[in-house]
């Protein structure tokens, strides 16, 4: 039986070189990995970006494509390298050059969660973990080089909007801001997106009240790094989300703010969809 990869969610007539990917919401918790693990399913879920898909789902009504995983971050992470194995977990698997998200438990397969508690009380299979690579992660990626080279042959540049939560206690007061962030931009330092795309988006979520900071303390990992070419007119931009905006990270569950939150999203995506479109193509290039 084949296995659900992703969700993609089309507008009906895509107007603007903007992308919308969500590769840590997926939810689809299977009845094999449940009993796999040795966590219980609300453990499991703290790695999860959960309802950062639901957050952005005004993407496709405002003109643009939002890609989603399906399948949990626990399982597989789509924001990794499929080279980023960890022998600690994958029995057979020899030991390589040193990765530090490797060493953490968090390779392209997780053998921790959130906490670095451990998912599994021993190791798993190489073929097992290839096959999540090529049944998931592969198809997950193809996609998004397709919506990519779509976006880049209709509009001459491409602009990746992957989306991400952050717990609340990861951030610390910004020096630069004086207060704690609520949105974290990932640029690579530059080196995924243009200057004035990455400012135009951070001018968006100030307007709408929110802290911006970029590139601290998260700068962009595997998608941005494999994707971003802004010389080429490919940007990729990594937004972090402060999870304690929406939701209540203990239960996992949406609180009291997040209707009020998603409609500020909504307008975020509308403005942030703009961007793309043809009459823009200049500001990505700045």
């Amino acid at each position: 039986m084949s296995i659900r990869a992703y969700d993609l969610h089309l507008p009906e007539r895509t107007d603007s070189a903007v992308i919308f990917a969500s590769p840590h919401s997926g939810r689809h918790y299977s009845d094999a990995f449940l009993r796999d693990s040795v966590l219980s399913p609300l453990a499991l879920r703290s790695s999860e970006d959960a309802f950062v898909d639901r957050l952005f789902s005004a993407a496709p009504a405002a003109g643009a494509p939002l890609l989603c995983a399906h399948l949990p971050r626990a399982w597989i992470d789509l924001n990794r390298a499929t080279t980023e194995l960890d022998p600690a977990l994958i029995d057979g698997l020899p030991r390589g050059p040193h990765n530090p998200r490797v060493a953490s438990g968090l390779g392209v397969v997780p053998r921790v969660v959130a906490g670095g508690r451990s998912i599994y009380r021993g190791k798993i299979g190489l073929d097992a973990a290839r096959s999540r690579i090529r049944t998931v992660w592969r198809p997950y990626h193809d996609q998004l080089r397709k919506l990519i080279d779509a976006a880049h042959d209709q509009f001459g540049q491409a602009i990746l909007i992957d989306c991400h939560s952050m717990p609340h206690e990861a951030l610390d007061t910004s020096v630069s801001v004086g207060r704690r962030p609520n949105v974290v931009l990932g640029d690579r330092f530059g080196a995924a997106a243009a200057t004035g795309l990455v400012s135009r988006l951070e001018e968006i979520f100030t307007d709408l009240g929110l802290t911006c900071v970029r590139n601290a303390p998260f700068a962009g990992a595997f998608t941005a790094q494999q994707y971003g070419r802004p010389g080429r007119g490919q940007h990729v931009v990594q937004v972090e989300i402060d999870r304690a905006l929406y939701m209540d990270e203990a239960t996992v569950t949406p609180h009291s703010g997040f209707d009020d939150f998603k409609a500020l999203m909504d307008r975020a995506v509308e403005r942030i969809t703009d961007l793309g479109r043809a009459r823009d193509k200049a500001l990505a290039a700045e």
